[in-house]
């Protein structure tokens, strides 16, 4: 019994590493983004945390079994109370300035490696408790043990990604992860009585105090600290706030979409955009296509440019792909004007039939795939689909828009952020003139990071010049750059 129970805990701690893992990528999205860089970043501290606590732990496991399991136990609390503080601490060094990719490595550093140190810690003594509770047997014992690890790590990847973070959020789940961990105590205990002298042994480590303090303090940070995000699903963290007569949609605080806050009766009013990169595409749009143009958008924002399409053309039609259900209820239930659009004329364009009112087709799947896997063709595309504050890599690269370019029979439109003339900008520019004769390029003013809104359209056909441009917008011109392809492809903002 002491065996598969010594298994037990070696299987339920790793999938509390490996949970707390992706739960870091997720929750460091709403402070830099979600990229490569910031995955790598995530994987590379949380790993050498491991091998840390693994090595460590190496040295606990040699010691007096009474001052090991001293030792073990108080990992365990320090496990816990660490992976509830993590997102506090990443708050904290975030509005202490970190900023950029240093600042991002900073904040990895500082706010996941600790735990995950201390999560491994207790392995190597219960992988020799494990290999000496059966004599004779030390391979197959082994071979358990590093199974056991395997599956654990599986296991938490699984909770991670299908139940914990869609269902709880983030904050509950580093809670849970702590909580999971002082639970594991009730495991790691001594012989109650000295097999020499028969006297009881006390179970060393931590005081009772501490224990319960640091549950309370699991309790305190899951419970009373609050969410994270006003909605959250396992791909987004959105908040929805008023600023100055507009209603705004923010994921991983990216701003992504806004429109006005009252509802006009007048179609031109209720479609009126907030956004000045909208307010481009949009002029660009009304110049190009028809009267009854059927667009594919690829990012569903805010759906406010499928709203304006829509209420200015009573014969057009949209279908939009929107990789996460929940940013769609979020617009439904806040945005005025793009919520009583889809209420009016939208459908599930994957699974239900065409009504005589179905005017906008929703696709809740990744932009990629769709385009792989769709039959449909289409006038015009729109590319305005965003991680955080950067293009997916895979929506930006030679492969999907030849696919667009197949599928597409008019101008492709792609929204973009990037420093002027940066490297994200430089490498689309370049597929789209490969692919188009005619591409221009406006972009927007500077942020405080110093990237900007660069939007492009490219066409088969020459593209009318616009009498007038959003403020803040004038022409650009972006340099030769290596076109992105799916083998080598954007790595994100350094």
């Amino acid at each position: 019994m002491q065996f598969w129970i010594t298994i037990g805990l070696i299987l339920v701690l790793s999938a509390l590493g490996l949970t707390y893992e992706i739960a870091a990528g997720r929750v460091l999205a709403p402070f830099f983004g979600t990229s490569l860089l910031t995955w790598t970043s995530v994987i590379a501290t949380v790993l050498a945390g491991f091998s840390l606590g693994s090595a460590w732990g190496g040295f606990v496991a040699e010691q007096e079994r009474q001052d090991a399991v001293g030792t073990v136990r108080g990992a365990l609390v320090a496990t816990a109370v660490l992976m509830a503080l993590s997102p506090t601490a990443l708050g904290l060094v975030h509005a202490w300035g970190a900023r950029g990719t240093g600042g991002m490595l900073l904040s990895v550093v500082l706010a996941f490696f600790p735990a995950s140190v201390f999560v491994t810690l207790p392995s190597p003594y219960l992988a020799k408790r494990a290999i000496e509770a059966r004599p004779g047997r030390e391979g197959s014992s082994l071979g358990v043990v590093l199974a056991a690890g395997s599956l654990g790590a599986i296991l938490g990847a699984v909770l991670a990604g299908f139940v914990a973070l869609p269902l709880l959020g983030s904050a509950a789940t580093f809670a849970v992860c702590g909580g999971a961990a002082l639970l594991c105590l009730a495991f790691v205990r001594c012989d109650t009585t000295g097999r020499e002298t028969g006297e009881t042994v006390r179970t060393p480590g931590p005081p009772g105090g501490v224990v319960v303090a640091a549950a309370a303090f699991v309790v305190l940070a899951g419970v009373a600290g609050g969410p994270l995000c006003q909605y959250e699903s396992g791909l987004s963290c959105i908040h929805v706030a008023p600023r100055g007569g507009d209603i705004r949609l923010f994921s991983d605080r990216t701003l992504q979409a806004a429109e006005p806050a009252v509802l006009e009766d007048a179609d031109e009013e209720r479609s009126e955009l907030a956004l000045s990169y909208t307010q481009w595409i949009w002029t660009r749009m009304d110049h190009d296509l028809g009267a009854d143009p059927s667009v594919l958008f690829v990012g569903g924002g805010g759906y406010t440019l499928p709203t304006r399409l829509l209420a200015s053309r009573p014969g057009a039609e949209a279908i939009t792909v929107e990789i996460d259900p929940l940013v769609t209820k979020v617009v439904r239930r806040h945005m005025p004007r793009a919520g009583d659009m889809i209420e009016r004329t939208g459908y599930d364009a994957e699974n239900a039939g065409e009504s005589e009112t179905a005017r906008l087709g929703i696709v809740h799947a990744d932009g990629r795939v769709f385009l792989n896997e769709t039959d449909r063709r289409f006038d015009a595309a729109v590319m305005d689909a965003f991680s955080s504050s950067s293009v997916p890599a895979h929506l930006v690269t030679r492969e999907t828009f030849t696919r667009l370019r197949q599928i597409v029979d008019g101008p492709v439109y792609v929204n973009l952020i990037d420093t002027p003339d940066g490297p994200l900008a430089r490498g689309v520019h370049a597929i789209l003139a490969d692919l188009y004769p005619h591409v221009e390029a406006v972009q927007g003013d500077t942020n405080a990071f110093g990237r900007a809104n660069l939007v492009l359209a490219a066409s088969g056909a020459p593209l009318a010049a616009l009498d007038t441009l959003p403020e803040g917008y004038a022409r650009t011109e972006i340099s030769p750059g290596r076109a992105f392809t799916d083998d080598r492809g954007w790595v994100g903002h350094r």
